[in-house]
């Protein structure tokens, strides 16, 4: 996927997004608007509801105070008496005596013949003994009106100081039944709106994460191809023009030359061998089928070997390893042959990736954590973005105009792995153009 097809995905993906944000926010504004219309109506209704209670309400205590009036032998107005405090609270004014149960009765009988099937209390002010009485509360169940002296009445205020009879009724139920509409939920829809937009967009970014990962891994597998070609082709070609020349030239006329030959071909052919072994034992360490075998193994002696070594190596260049071998703990249960693979490669990367006369300390200490190994040099250096990943398989550091550093880009890749199976870790710290040290810790075992 090259990147012109990861810029038109991103692209269609934000748009993509962008389109269904703008659908949410449209369908949200509408089903407010629809929601705002129905509260409109339902109030509307709600209102005419209570006024048709009201009215009605009115009508029953009219009644029953007519009925009081025709006890008491009482001709008076009966419309200015009834006066409406509150929708759910109603006062009436008579003169004469009236018995609480008689009232309740009559209440009760009115209240069923005009369907007002809602729950009530009443009381009874006396304005001689300046006294109130409270009923109990009435409810419905659904045939008639039963007194529930369990409920304590709640009334809105207790006149005490009125100069007339009268008697009150109230409703205390009434705002619920003739209220269906509940409270707005308190989460808006805008909130869901962002969640759906955040689990989308996490979504998409991990998604275009996968991408540039798997495109950065196409093309890190590009260059290992690459560079395993080359690599495999040049030693394949060095054995071919040596059989060549072997083929061509007779042993008896110069022995020196054939034996010359075929000296290269040995070289080319153990140098063949060694890459191809490199990358079986990656895919090894891939399946884990690496067994360590593990034995007592001292790194000092290791090390020294290797100073040896390289020096030999370097001596036309005047390449050099300065040690520093500061651990007193310096046997540890490792498996030998891995462990100077390890150290090795480390080595080598030192000395490839140096552009002047190479300069490698080798530092070694013992802390709580356990056997410290430092290799430091004065090579070209990493780059910060490129540090994170130098530990990854395949790939390679690049070198700008330093074309002759060799390789597969498992090196690195196969350190990580034989230190981590011996439960140790290692890191790199860098600055450009100064030099590369890499930190290995070894734990110790119990």
């Amino acid at each position: 996927m090259n990147r012109r097809t990861i810029n038109a995905v991103i692209v269609l993906g934000v748009i993509s997004v962008v389109c269904i944000l703008l659908i949410q926010m449209i369908s949200i504004n509408r089903t407010e608007a629809l929601q705002e219309r129905n509260i409109r109506v339902q109030q509307r209704e709600d209102s005419l509801n209570l006024v048709h209670f009201a009215d009605r309400t009115q009508i029953t205590l009219r009644n029953v105070l007519r009925q009081i009036k025709r006890a008491n032998s009482d001709s008076s107005d009966v419309f200015e008496a009834v006066k409406m405090i509150d929708n759910n609270y109603f006062r009436v004014e008579f003169y004469g005596e009236l018995e609480s149960f008689e009232l309740g009765s009559w209440l009760s009988r009115e209240l069923y013949d005009q369907n007002i099937p809602h729950n009530f209390h009443y009381s009874i002010y006396d304005c001689f003994d300046k006294s109130i009485e409270f009923s109990p509360l009435i409810v419905y169940d659904g045939s008639e009106f039963i007194a529930d002296s369990s409920e304590i009445p709640d009334w809105p205020e207790k006149d005490t100081l009125a100069t007339d009879h009268y008697f009150t009724i109230f409703f205390p139920d009434i705002y619920e039944e003739l209220k269906p509409i509940k409270e707005a939920d308190t989460i808006s829809p805008y909130t869901y709106l962002v969640l759906i937009v955040v689990f989308v967009l996490l979504f998409f970014g991990f998604a275009v994460m996968v991408i540039f990962r798997q495109k950065r891994l196409s093309e890190v597998k590009t260059d290992f191809i690459n560079n395993m070609t080359h690599e495999l082709k040049t030693p394949i070609s060095s054995i071919g023009l040596s059989s060549e020349m072997i083929m061509r030239t007779d042993p008896k006329d110069d022995p020196d030359k054939i034996k010359r030959y075929a000296g290269l071909i040995f070289k080319e052919n153990k140098r063949l061998e060694n890459q191809v072994e490199r990358v079986l034992n990656i895919a090894k360490l891939d399946k884990h089928e690496i067994t360590l075998k593990k034995e007592a193994f001292d790194i000092h002696e290791l090390l020294n070997e290797v100073k040896d070594n390289i020096e030999f190596n370097q001596n036309e260049s005047g390449g050099k390893i300065e040690l520093e071998l500061n651990a007193e703990k310096c046997v540890l249960n490792v498996d030998p042959v891995h462990i100077s693979n390890v150290v090795y490669n480390l080595v080598d990367n030192a000395i490839k990736y140096c552009q002047k006369k190479p300069e490698i300390q080798i530092r070694t200490s013992n802390d709580k954590r356990g056997f410290m190994l430092e290799i430091q040099d004065n090579g070209i250096g990493i780059r910060r973005e490129d540090l994170k990943m130098i530990f990854d398989k395949f790939y390679r550091v690049p070198t700008g105009n330093l074309h002759d550093v060799k390789g597969f880009g498992l090196g690195l890749y196969y350190v990580k792995k034989i230190v981590e199976e011996h439960q140790g870790t290692v890191y790199a710290r860098s600055a450009l153009n100064k030099g590369t040290t890499f930190v290995i810790n070894f734990p110790y075992e119990d």
